[in-house]
């Protein structure tokens, strides 16, 4: 999810965006774990 966003450019350039895309794919990993794994 990293790689397709793009993120470690944007890590260099503005840490505040950077820190918010990795929290919404950190969300969004949890929630498939949680829709696939554990509720399935």
């Amino acid at each position: 999810m990293k790689q397709a966003q793009g993120t470690e450019r944007l890590k260099e350039e503005n840490a505040l965006e950077w820190i918010g895309r990795l929290g919404n794919i950190r969300a969004c990993a949890r929630e498939i774990v949680n829709e696939e794994i554990i509720f399935a």
